[in-house]
């Protein structure tokens, strides 16, 4: 074999090996915490791919809500209502746990852009029951999903049936270990491939995808994958029930690059800040290796 032919055969080896150690260095940090993993991985200019227990169907929690926004917006593609619509927020609409709405006065009106980009960057369980109500339920977000071929995306209801079940629970250790009432569900992999629908302006339209990004690029939280990430603006969406679950779902972009990472846990008992510090760590070998 010619020395060209040999150097040729190294340059092609080279992605693959370096891809190899991303994988394992990931894997090392995944054995570092005791809970249950789902990561998918992809690069969108290059193809390469990271899999790891990707295909499991997991509790999403709240990055159930980019399906819903996603069928909000084909929705309103079909006319069915506006962007600027408007709600007027009554005390029963009120939920417990993440979000701002639940604190402000009833009588306040939100348009269905505000709904949708609260419900996003504060995760606000106020505007996501509000949007399921806007929509029809729950059964037109997963049969929208199902339609477009993500077959473990459920939305399994409405935050309110969450919050009850986890009421009525003897603890919230026992009400995640009985695993009874997901706040939602779906593999790692569908969400990634959902995600780059939007990535790439196939999902509902150009536009509709381009306004789902604008929306999560806004994202509040940045405590999990951008946690130690440079070089990428990164629209993501966030799912917890800390210390059991912490969950995020995004796309790192930059100039020549769009990568998606879905990171799912589960069965996670230890301490809340060393699951998102590990979900940092895993966006920052990402970031490094795709920002090279």
């Amino acid at each position: 074999m010619t020395p060209s032919r040999w150097l040729l055969l190294l340059l092609l080896a080279f992605p693959l090996e370096a891809q190899v150690r991303l994988k394992a260095n990931i894997e090392r940090i995944t054995k570092s915490v005791n809970a249950q993993w789902g990561i998918y991985i992809k690069c969108l200019e290059t193809g390469e791919e990271i899999m790891l227990d990707a295909d499991r169907q997991m509790d999403t929690m709240s990055v159930i809500k980019i399906p819903l926004m996603a069928e909000a917006f084909r929705q309103i593609e079909q006319g069915k209502f506006k962007l600027e619509d408007r709600i007027t927020l009554k005390d029963e609409d009120k939920r417990p746990g993440t979000g701002v709405m639940r604190s402000l006065d009833p009588g306040a009106t939100f348009s269905i852009r505000d709904l949708l980009t609260l419900m996003t960057i504060v995760s606000d369980n106020t505007a996501t029951d509000l949007l399921f109500a806007k929509v029809g339920g729950t059964e037109p977000v997963t049969k929208f999903m199902h339609d477009e071929s993500f077959s473990t995306i459920q939305a399994t209801g409405p935050a309110s049936r969450w919050f009850a079940a986890l009421r009525a629970a003897p603890s919230a250790a026992e009400f995640h270990r009985e695993s009874k009432t997901p706040f939602g569900l779906a593999s790692p992999h569908d969400i990634g491939r959902l995600l780059e629908k939007i990535a790439t302006g196939k999902m509902v339209s150009k536009q509709a995808s381009d306004e789902m990004l604008r929306i999560m690029r806004a994202q509040v939280y940045s405590s999990r994958l951008p946690r130690y990430a440079s070089g990428f603006r990164i629209p993501h969406k966030t799912g917890d029930f800390l210390p059991y679950i912490g969950n995020d779902a995004g796309i790192f972009e930059s100039e020549k690059r769009n990568v998606i990472v879905v990171v799912f846990t589960a069965k996670h008992y230890g301490m809340g800040p060393y699951l998102e510090d590990a979900i940092g760590r895993i966006g920052e070998l990402v970031a490094n290796y795709f920002g090279n």
